[in-house]
Order: structure tokens, then C-alpha cells, then sequence
């Protein structure tokens, strides 16, 4: 186990990946209902885990979860995305896409794990915060930046575990981090190729190429920085938790340990890219 280049513990140094794989078809695979999604992350690494609802405000939506539970006898906050595995869950939890409810209420466990010092551990699968008219009307703009502002003020570790898709600041929402663990085959990015590709080439049908140049996949992040470690993914899902909480036990105490941990979350968002200037 050896250090990655921001100094933190880094694990998959020695972990034969296959980093042939076209980017989109990992785009595709980060988009599949097969992977483990955030409910079967928080029931397979935390017990006891109760789940708080609302924003306070408005109401309370279903495509963020979040509450308290335990890991390893450590009191901790969890926050993710939520998609379903069928149409109706998928409806239910609208696809992932979260309006400004969801982010307010992540907002509001960030704040209250800061009370009671609990550490923050957040899921990221989303294609992108809800665009809809009424989400915008509410201040969809305005709950994301919050929770970007918060998640960088707090003084409590931060790890964020990117499960599949991450798409644009309704992934980074919750993605201001302290260690950031990466699936293999989930991506991280500015907005989906589809959009990227239509955007700027007028053209959706480069939607490969664009996956290419836009650097999404986890060996991309990684070099980049963004990304401090790496999980290889399995047929058998249970060797997925057991690789994360394999990860967890390890970074959590070292990330407790750090006296001032906003300073020092501070210079590593400030590093990222820094190998490429």
C-alpha cells in the first residue's frame, strides 16, 4: 500500500485494470441497472443506519438519501444518489436527478454531522441535477452551490465514492472531498457524452469521440488527481463492498487524525491538474 501523489493512502497501485476499454463503453457500464446502487452500498458497509427526510422547506426527495448510521462502532452521515432498478423506482426516484429539495437536504445533514463531528460519507451516481423548470424556480443553481460551499467549510473528513454515473454539479454536489474512491467503470464529468458531442460538434453521433476527449474515466481522474484511488470491479458485487469497506476502514482514522482538515482539503482540490501545467 503506498502513497498516491496528494499524500494520502492510495490502493490499487498493484491491481491489474484493463485500461483498453473503450471510454464509452464505460460510460455505458456506469449507466447499467446491474451495479450495486447507493441503498445496496449503505445496507452491505453500515448498520444501523436511519434514514432523515426533508429539506426543512419545501419537502423531501427521494433521488437523495441520507441519514446516520454506524461504521465500525463510528458514528457517520451518508449521503447519495438514488436510482432504482425498475421503471417505477426509476420514476419514483426520478432517474437519480435530484431537485434543489434533495441538495438542501444533503446541506443539512453536512451541517449536522458538523455538530456532532460525525465524518461524511457520500455516493455519487447521477446523470445531472433535475433541469426542470420548476427544480430552476426553486433554486436549483443556488442548493448545489450551497452544498459546494458547505461540503468545503466543514471540519469533518469527507469521503466520496463515485458508484456510476457522475454528470455535472449535481455530482459534485456532493463530491467536495477529502478521498475520493472510483469504481472502475463509473465516469466523473462535466456533462454526458451525448451532450458534449451535440454541444460542441453539433453532432451527436461523435458521441465515442467525445467520450475520449473528455478524460471521464477513472484512469483519467486518477492521473488528473481528481480520483486518490481506484476499485476493480467484479461479477461477484460482494467483492465490491469488501473492497470499499477494505478502503474505508484505512482512510477514515488517517483522515481523523488530520487537526486541521479544511486547510488541508483545501490544498488538495488547489493540486488537482497541477501534474499537467
Amino acid at each position: 500500500m503506498k502513497k498516491s501523489k496528494n499524500n494520502f493512502l492510495s490502493f490499487d497501485e498493484n491491481i491489474d485494470f484493463d485500461k483498453n476499454v473503450d471510454p464509452y463503453n464505460r460510460v455505458l457500464s456506469a449507466r447499467s441497472p446491474e451495479r450495486p446502487n447507493t441503498d445496496e452500498y449503505i445496507k452491505a458497509l453500515f448498520t444501523d443506519f436511519i434514514e432523515l427526510s426533508g429539506d426543512r422547506n419545501f419537502g423531501n426527495d427521494k433521488s437523495i438519501v441520507a441519514g446516520i448510521g454506524m461504521y465500525k462502532n463510528i458514528p457517520v452521515t451518508v449521503i447519495g444518489h438514488r436510482k432504482g432498478k425498475s421503471l417505477e423506482e426509476n420514476m419514483e426516484y426520478n432517474f437519480g436527478m435530484p431537485n434543489p429539495e434533495g441538495y438542501r437536504k444533503a446541506e443539512r445533514l453536512m451541517l449536522q454531522a458538523e455538530k456532532f463531528k460525525r465524518p461524511i460519507i457520500t455516493f455519487i451516481d447521477t446523470p445531472g441535477a433535475y433541469p426542470g423548470l420548476e427544480a430552476e424556480q426553486r433554486g436549483q443553481g443556488e442548493a448545489i452551490a450551497k452544498c459546494l460551499y458547505t461540503m468545503s467549510s466543514l471540519n469533518v473528513p469527507i469521503i466520496s465514492i463515485i458508484i456510476g454515473e457522475g454528470g455535472s454539479g449535481g455530482a459534485l454536489a456532493i463530491g467536495v472531498s477529502d478521498y475520493t474512491i472510483m469504481l472502475e467503470n463509473s465516469v466523473f464529468s462535466v456533462l454526458s457524452p451525448e451532450g458534449f458531442s451535440t454541444i460542441l460538434w453539433k453532432d451527436s453521433s461523435r458521441v465515442k469521440e467525445a467520450a475520449k476527449v473528455m478524460k471521464l474515466t477513472a484512469f483519467d481522474l486518477k492521473e488528473l488527481d481528481i480520483v486518490d484511488t481506484i476499485v476493480k470491479e467484479s461479477e461477484n458485487k460482494v467483492e465490491w463492498f469488501l473492497a470499499i469497506d477494505n478502503i474505508l476502514s484505512k482512510v477514515l482514522p488517517q483522515l481523523s487524525s488530520i487537526k486541521n482538515i479544511k486547510n488541508s482539503r483545501y490544498y488538495k482540490i488547489r493540486k488537482i491538474g497541477k501534474t499537467f501545467i
